[in-house]
């Protein structure tokens, strides 16, 4: 099997090579295809990117956030993780309460005006301390709608009930590992249209064999250069934390993908990134002391011997 790194260069030259170009809803553009598959052996080393810097911190913090069913960005702004202000941040700059400078389409106008970009990062750096410090303003702006951590931990019933669905799959992974049924599901038809993203890895799947835990995802939309190697390693790493709570050992992550694209103002990006040599994957420590996930705190997941080559910024879409 590959090394994670090649598998991702390898998709990202697929789409450098065959490719379409398309419009999307952000105005960006993007080249695209329809379909491809990845598979990581976890066995292996954790699939932490190494052509460039991957932040595992953000990585799992957000992961856990979803885990515990949170919605609202202030337990990730009290984590220093920011990666999903932005769709936040519209929401208020968009409302009536909203006075201050204009913020339409800021994420394209950042790009291009720095001037702009310093007043947008001056704005973003109030909406977050608002979040973190007003619990009303929290409560309007914070919370995203029923996204992945609503989906997981409480979808909503015709009955007025809800479902756990990664506490009810964790309990079929330990009493019924044989079965078909190992799912979880973010996309929700019925709610899709409340939350601030739909989600992008929509939906997932446990298999159990020869005392190993593998996880299939299916991603319907995807942005290669910068949400993709987040995915691996949250998907990865969630596979772990069911393992290490179901006392197996760890199989394969495959990430199955529908609209795989790179957005066209990150093409300096994957091709920077492209010269770059995979280096050793780094490996995952678990505190031993834990074994529910949903116990489980930043502090008791960790990296070691992660030495990637540097990070590569790039704006994301939104």
């Amino acid at each position: 099997m590959q090394h994670p790194d090649t598998s991702y260069l390898n998709l990202v030259q697929r789409i450098l090579e065959t490719g379409v170009k398309k419009e999307d809803r952000t105005g960006t553009g993007t080249i695209s295809i329809f379909g491809h598959q990845m598979r990581f052996d976890l066995s292996k080393g954790f699939p932490l990117l190494t052509t460039k810097r991957v932040p595992f911190k953000l990585v799992a913090s957000e992961l856990l956030w979803f885990i515990k069913g949170d919605t609202n960005i202030r337990y990730l702004l009290q984590n220093n993780n920011h990666i999903w202000d932005e769709w936040a941040f519209k929401k208020w700059v968009e409302s009536d309460e909203y006075q201050g400078p204009d913020m339409k389409d800021f994420g394209l106008r950042a790009t291009k005006d720095e001037d702009f970009a310093k007043v947008l990062e001056e704005q973003m750096a109030i909406f977050n301390e608002k979040v973190l410090n007003d619990d009303r303003f929290a409560s309007n702006y914070g919370d995203l709608g029923p996204v992945y951590g609503k989906q997981w931990r409480s979808w909503p019933t015709s009955n007025g009930e809800s479902i756990d669905q990664l506490k009810k799959v964790i309990d079929q992974i330990k009493h019924n590992p044989d079965s078909r049924r190992l799912i979880v599901t973010a996309w929700n038809p019925a709610e899709v249209d409340d939350m601030a993203l739909p989600p992008c890895h929509a939906f997932f799947q446990f298999y159990v064999a020869d005392g190993k835990l593998s996880c299939q995802l299916h991603q319907r939309s995807a942005d290669v250069f910068l949400g993709v190697p987040f995915n691996i390693a949250s998907y990865a790493l969630l596979t772990h934390l069911i393992a290490h709570e179901c006392g197996l050992e760890v199989g394969e992550f495959i990430h199955s993908f529908g609209d795989t694209h790179i957005y066209v103002n990150h093409l300096d990006q994957v091709n920077e990134q492209l010269t770059r040599e995979p280096k050793d994957l780094p490996t995952l420590k678990i505190n031993s002391d834990k074994v529910s996930i949903f116990d489980m705190e930043l502090e008791d997941i960790t990296i070691e011997n992660y030495q990637p080559h540097p990070s590569i910024k790039a704006p994301i879409a939104v």
